[in-house]
C-alpha cells in the first residue's frame, strides 16, 4: 500500500482533489489520508460536505484578518507531527494557495516525495496573482511529480528547467468534479440562451482577489452598478466571499441596487446549478475560468493577467482587465452581438475530458 496524504485548506482545493481522493481510495495500491489547513473554514466545509469527505487531520488554521505570515508560520508548526506521526509515501497538493505552499515545503522539510496537481500555470508576472504566482512556482520546484492540466502547463515548466520525466499531462481535476456535480444535480436549471432574447438575462459575478483589493475592486464594482442602470433585462447575482476586503466595498457601492443581488456563497452543487443558468460570467476565478468553458457559458476575466490562457486562445474567454468602461464595454458588446456570444459559447473547452484522476492515480503507481 502507498501511503498517501492529502494536504489542502481552501474550497478550490477541496473541489479539485475530491475526485483524486475518490480515485485513490478506488485504487486497491493507495492507502489515502486526508488533513486540512482549514485556511478557509466555512467554504471548505462545505465542499468536505458535499463530497462526503471526513479529514483524518484538522489543523483549523482559520483566524479572523490572519496574514500570510500567520497562515504560513502556523501551518508549518502544525504539519510536522502530522508528517511525523504519518510518515507518508507521498505528500499531494493541489494550485497555489498558502496551504499547498505550506503543504508543499513541510514535505520538503522531511524528504517526503511531493505530487502537485495543476502544475506550471503561470502568469509571467510575480506579483499577479499575489502571492499564487509565487506559491506554485516555488511548489513545482519542490515536486516530484508535476501533474500540468494542459500542454501549454507543461511547456511553462520545461521553459523553467524541470525535467520532463518529472511532467506529466493529466488534464484539470476541475472537469472530474464538474462531471461528478452534474450527476448529482437533481433539477438542473437549463441556461437562458442570448438567441432566444429571454426578459431574463442573468449575469454572475465572482471576485475576491487580494490583488484587486481596494481601488481595482471599486472599479469592478461601479462597473456593475453601470450595467444595472443601462441594462434593464440585466439581473447580476454576485456570491460574496468572506473576507471583509470584498464584501465591505461591493455592500457599500452596490447594496440596495435593484437587479442586484448580493448573497452568500453556495455550496459547489448550488454554484455549479447557477454557472450552467448564467448566460455570461464576469470573474476573477481561476476553477471559473476552467468550468465555464466545458458548460458552455461565456467568460469575461476581471484581472490584468491571468494563468489560464488557453480559453483565451479557444475562444472561450476573454481578458477585459479591471477598468470600469473597459468592463461596461466588453459585456454590452458580448451582449448585444448574437454570433460572438455563439462563438463563444460554442468554444471548445480546452481542460481535459474529466479523467485526470485517474490519470494521475496511474503515473503514481506506475512511479512508485
Amino acid at each position: 500500500m502507498i501511503r498517501t496524504l492529502l494536504i489542502f485548506g481552501t474550497r478550490p482545493e477541496a473541489i479539485k482533489l475530491a475526485p483524486l481522493s475518490y480515485e485513490l481510495r478506488a485504487d486497491g495500491r493507495f492507502e489515502p489520508r486526508v488533513c486540512v489547513t482549514a485556511q478557509h473554514r466555512q467554504l471548505l466545509d462545505q465542499v468536505l460536505n458535499i463530497f462526503g469527505i471526513t479529514p483524518d487531520y484538522d489543523l483549523e488554521l482559520m483566524r479572523p484578518d490572519q496574514s500570510l505570515y500567520d497562515i504560513t508560520a502556523e501551518g508549518l508548526r502544525r504539519l510536522e507531527p502530522v508528517l511525523r506521526r504519518e510518515a507518508p509515501d507521498l505528500v499531494i497538493v493541489q494550485g497555489d494557495a498558502t496551504s499547498a505552499f505550506v503543504g508543499a515545503l513541510a514535505a520538503f522539510y522531511q524528504q517526503i516525495p511531493l505530487a502537485h496537481v495543476e502544475a506550471g500555470l503561470r502568469t509571467g508576472n510575480l506579483w499577479r496573482p499575489y502571492p499564487e504566482e509565487a506559491n506554485r512556482i516555488l511548489t513545482d520546484h519542490l515536486a516530484r511529480w508535476c501533474f500540468a492540466p494542459t500542454e501549454h502547463a507543461r511547456q511553462n515548466l520545461l521553459r523553467e528547467g524541470i525535467p520532463d520525466e518529472r511532467i506529466w499531462v493529466s488534464g484539470n481535476t476541475a472537469i472530474d468534479a464538474l462531471r461528478w456535480a452534474l450527476s448529482h444535480q437533481e433539477e438542473p436549471e437549463s441556461r437562458s440562451r442570448q438567441e432566444n432574447r429571454p426578459e431574463r438575462r442573468l449575469i454572475l459575478v465572482t471576485g475576491h482577489r487580494r490583488e484587486s483589493f481596494g481601488p481595482e475592486l471599486e472599479q469592478i464594482c461601479l462597473a456593475l452598478r453601470d450595467l444595472s442602470r443601462r441594462n434593464p433585462s440585466l439581473e447580476i447575482v454576485y456570491p460574496l466571499h468572506p473576507n471583509p476586503n470584498v464584501r465591505r466595498p461591493v455592500h457599500r457601492l452596490l447594496g440596495g441596487l435593484e437587479r442586484v443581488r448580493l448573497i452568500e456563497p453556495l455550496d459547489y452543487l448550488a454554484f455549479v446549478r447557477l454557472m450552467s443558468a448564467a448566460e455570461l460570467i464576469l470573474t476573477d476565478s481561476g476553477g471559473i475560468q476552467e468550468e465555464a468553458p466545458f458548460l458552455g457559458v461565456p467568460v469575461l476575466v476581471l484581472r490584468r493577467e491571468t494563468e489560464r490562457v488557453e480559453a483565451l486562445t479557444a475562444g472561450a474567454a476573454r481578458l477585459v482587465g479591471t477598468e470600469r468602461e473597459q468592463i461596461v464595454r466588453q459585456t454590452e458588446l458580448l451582449l448585444n452581438d448574437p454570433q460572438l456570444y455563439r462563438r463563444m459559447a460554442e468554444a471548445p473547452s480546452p481542460y481535459g475530458d474529466g479523467q485526470a484522476s485517474r490519470r494521475i492515480a496511474r503515473a503514481l503507481a506506475s512511479t512508485l
